[in-house]
């Protein structure tokens, strides 16, 4: 998900869970966060934005379920000022993924997206009216032992499009892990990922039973933003912090390079909720933030400064 600066405006959005008509948001909750949904099924693990028209952001969402007939991914609507709007969106050509954990607008192809599920396997879709087509699926390459997707971005860097990707990592014992490559598709639709450039990220904040990447994105300039969330279970309690990680960038020979901190800035804390997307508006100086709260369901704000 691009993340194009630093200097961020207030954002409002929300959406329900499968198979309801497009609703207005829930009322605003404490700390500047707004209410996105009510409950497990209705948690954001994804963002990816799709264009603004007539005063409108519009925006995809993916959610993490994993049982048949619960909505994976859903449109939603934004006007400063005004309610909310969601809708699911429906899932045709191939069997509906489990556990989706990020979503990504392809550069230059119009209605076409790539999504992530947990265990590395991508989704080249494409979004037609209200439904939601498989073109074709491909898994993450690199993938290891135990590793567990909740990030995936796509940049462009010195004339390339980047992907950056990252398992989660787990509490002290276990970093994450953040792998970069070249990116596109082949003839087939499948998606077409150069060499692996890999790197190993270790959050500051937050403690204890720790995600150290729950979402990543590439600002303009090439600085990596990293969002990490602890996560004591369905009830709670959250916490999160976005970092300011290293840079991604191209070499002259082609291949990406990760430049991990090694003492990562956590450029802001948000305690009581569990981030899952952050994510631009592109053409703006605005940075959607996105929870997965599980049973408390899901909120969304917008943070100014962040970096």
């Amino acid at each position: 998900m691009f993340l194009r600066t630093t200097v961020l405006a207030t954002v409002t959005a929300a959406f329900l869970t499968s198979g309801a008509p497009a609703v207005p948001a829930a009322s605003a909750v404490d700390d500047g966060w707004q209410r996105a949904g009510d409950d497990i099924r209705s948690g954001i693990s994804g963002l990816a934005l799709t264009g603004r028209a007539g005063g409108a952001t519009h925006a995809l969402v993916v959610r993490d379920n994993k049982k048949p007939g619960q909505n994976r991914v859903a449109e939603l609507t934004y006007r400063p000022g005004k309610s909310a709007l969601i809708e699911p969106l429906a899932w045709s050509g191939g069997a509906e993924p489990i556990d989706l954990e990020a979503i990504e607008a392809v550069p230059g192809a119009s209605g076409e997206y790539v999504a992530l599920a947990s265990r590395g396997l991508v989704y080249h879709l494409k979004v037609t009216g209200s439904e939601v087509r498989v073109l074709d699926t491909s898994p993450l390459p690199a993938i290891a032992d135990g590793d567990d997707y909740e990030s995936f971005t796509l940049a462009a860097r010195d004339g390339k499009t980047v992907a950056v990707w990252a398992d989660r990592g787990a509490g002290k014992e276990r970093p994450s892990v953040v792998r970069a490559a070249a990116f596109g598709f082949n003839e087939y639709g499948e998606a077409d990922f150069g060499p692996v450039t890999t790197a190993r990220f270790r959050a500051a904040y937050p403690k204890g039973a720790v995600r150290h990447a729950s979402d990543l994105s590439v600002t303009a300039s090439g600085r990596l933003l990293v969002g990490s969330a602890s996560d004591a279970g369905d009830d709670g309690p959250f916490d999160s912090a976005v970092s300011d990680a290293g840079t991604v960038s191209v070499g002259r020979t082609g291949k990406v390079r990760l430049g991990i901190a090694k003492s990562p800035e956590v450029l802001r804390k948000f305690k009581g909720h569990k981030i899952e997307a952050v994510e631009c508006v592109p053409g703006t100086r605005t940075v959607l933030l996105g929870t997965d709260d599980e049973n408390a369901g899901a909120v969304v704000t917008s943070v100014n400064k962040l970096g």
